[in-house]
């Protein structure tokens, strides 16, 4: 009898034992697929800020999360292959780095959740039904303010008060083009201002581009973010001040590399957003029903350094608005 309750003790302690074993599963890690038309050193610092997002609520790359990084090096042809390849390897959720990456990502999938980490007019794109109700398998966040390029062009007034010409460089292809054409259209009529549009198709158009601007006597330029001129900021900025003309662009990335002014929403605020809904979803949240925010971050940011080779100053008071100032 003794032997017996030993062994039936023994035998529920090995069961008590080996309940973890087998009740327990391996903890799926989840996969995000992030997808760049550009290149990882042009994109760095917005992807690190998607990260530190991420960071921010719990997840740390290589443990609990893997990021499965694709960029297109400024080929956007390649981006459908890239985005075909992250839906093979089954990821829990794409990122879309910009509005050029989403098409394809929306092409090569109906099922897994993107992510657009910005995008300019995700409703006219056809990406989302509305941006209260996005509808499918996309949502994220959008910068359609086209008032901001209005802005843009008071701002060069206000740094030039002779400013009569101003040339903009941008790509005809890209999405929101036209209607920030007409936002600055509007800003340039009731300053006064006459416009000359250039369009950047390639890298090899941007040098061209600024001959036009020299022969147009253009005084200032407002340089447009397409895929095509960010990627190609150090070129864009180096020959606007080889030019000695004030150009103006919508993100900070320009500055870091010699730009003399840029006003816009805050690129890296909304990437770091984007690993919101990315958490979100993860946790169960349906694209369809996670509406699509604007950007809460403006920044005008000034470079002094860039101000003093071309010989420009700039007014006390507008510096005095200045976000952030470079010296």
């Amino acid at each position: 009898m003794r032997k017996n309750v030993i062994y039936l003790t023994l035998c529920a302690m090995l069961f008590a034992l080996c309940l973890p074993a087998t009740a327990q599963q391996p903890t799926k890690i989840p996969r995000i697929g992030y997808l760049v038309g550009g290149s990882a050193s042009a994109t760095s610092g917005r992807t690190e800020a998607f990260r530190q997002g991420l960071r921010e609520l719990g997840y740390v790359e290589g443990k609990n999360i893997v990021i499965e990084y694709r960029y297109a090096e400024g080929k956007l042809d390649r981006l459908p292959a890239l985005a075909t390849e992250l839906v093979r390897l089954k990821v829990d959720v794409i990122v879309t780095a910009g509005p050029p990456p989403t098409r394809p990502a929306k092409e090569a999938t109906s099922i897994i959740p993107i992510v657009m980490a910005f995008d300019n007019d995700p409703v006219g794109n056809g990406f989302v039904a509305s941006l209260a109700h996005p509808g499918g398998n996309i949502t994220g966040l959008s910068t359609l303010r086209p008032e901001l390029s209005g802005k843009q062009v008071e701002l060069l007034k206000e740094i030039i008060p002779r400013l009569a010409r101003v040339v903009i460089l941008g790509t005809s292809t890209s999405p929101g083009y036209a209607q920030h054409l007409r936002e600055i259209e509007l800003a340039a009529g009731a300053l006064k201002v006459k416009l000359q549009y250039l369009d950047v198709l390639n890298p090899k158009d941007i040098e061209t581009a600024f001959r036009a601007a020299g022969k147009g006597r253009a005084d200032a330029v407002l340089v447009q973010s397409t895929p095509v001129l960010f990627s190609q900021r150090r070129q864009t900025t180096d020959l606007a001040v080889k030019n000695r003309l004030p150009a103006i662009y919508d993100t900070t990335e320009f500055l870091e590399d010699g730009g003399l002014m840029s006003y816009g929403a805050n690129r890296s605020d909304l990437f770091r957003r984007a690993a919101v809904y990315v958490d979100k979803i993860l946790k169960g949240a349906k694209p369809a029903d996670l509406p699509v925010e604007q950007p809460t971050k403006f920044e005008l940011t000034i470079n002094l350094k860039a101000a003093k080779q071309i010989g420009l100053m700039i007014p006390p008071n507008v510096l005095a608005r200045a976000d952030k100032v470079i010296k």
